[in-house]
């Protein structure tokens, strides 16, 4: 981990860019975190572009930090300024062209689309993880917040330092992660957005419903995909903080 940039924060917050081979990303820890008191650790994820989101994703982080949590976000593969993959990029194209047509968006585009995408990003998280919590101030448990939700339920699944989830509902889910999803065990708190027009609330409802985890919650409020309310936010930091702290 290579670290190409630091700012302090007015309340003692350090934020700092980084490189892990070719990933970038960005590392926030809370004034708190020390080598004999080190921070929890949440995983920022996103649909992908650093720069473009990065508003968003600092606002997501500091209120983890204000927490007491440390939180690190990674640029997806495939997103900013890293190599595009041609096969992804091809089913990218046909999904676009079947919603502006609209027609139904086949199993087989999202399949195309998503998969492949879990299976390079879920490495690069594990990765990340390697790297952060082997620095003294950051010792786990971890939780993952965010979307792309099929690759939060990948971690879920996979990543034993992974302890909790807060998934943002959306995207397309191939049937491959709804299967996945019923070997989910970790606590999972799940954020829908009622009325989002970017998303299919049934599919979303459905995998909630395949999820194997005794602990799951959903909080559903009305409105579009950026109308969140702040009251969620709330929600899901009280949740971290019950199974991280």
């Amino acid at each position: 981990m290579h670290f190409t940039s630091e700012r302090r924060h007015d309340d003692g917050v350090l934020e700092r860019d980084f490189t892990l081979g070719d990933i970038p990303g960005t590392l926030w820890t809370p004034a708190s975190a020390t080598a004999s008191s080190p921070a929890p650790l949440i995983l920022v994820g996103h649909p992908g572009g650093l720069d473009r989101m990065r508003s968003r994703l600092t606002g997501r982080a500091l209120r983890s930090v204000a927490d007491g949590f440390a939180a690190v976000t990674v640029e997806l593969p495939g997103s900013g300024d890293r190599p595009r993959d041609p096969a992804i990029e091809q089913a990218r194209a046909e999904l676009r062209g079947a919603i502006q047509a609209g027609e139904p968006v086949s199993d087989d585009i999202v399949d195309r689309l998503v998969l492949p995408l879990v299976e390079l990003a879920v490495p690069e998280w594990q990765a990340v993880m390697d790297a952060v919590l082997g620095l003294p101030e950051i010792g786990g448990p971890v939780g993952y917040s965010g979307g792309v939700i099929s690759i939060g339920v990948r971690l879920a699944l996979v990543e034993p330092r992974v302890r909790a989830a807060v998934l943002f509902a959306g995207s397309y889910i191939p049937r491959a992660i709804h299967e996945e999803a019923r070997r989910v065990t970790i606590p999972l708190h799940v954020l829908l957005q009622w009325d989002d027009e970017n998303n299919d609330r049934q599919a979303a409802l459905d995998l909630f419903d395949a999820f194997g985890s005794e602990e799951k919650t959903l909080h559903a409020n009305m409105g579009g995909h950026a109308g969140v309310p702040e009251f969620a936010g709330d929600a899901a930091a009280q949740f971290f903080t019950r199974h991280l702290s």
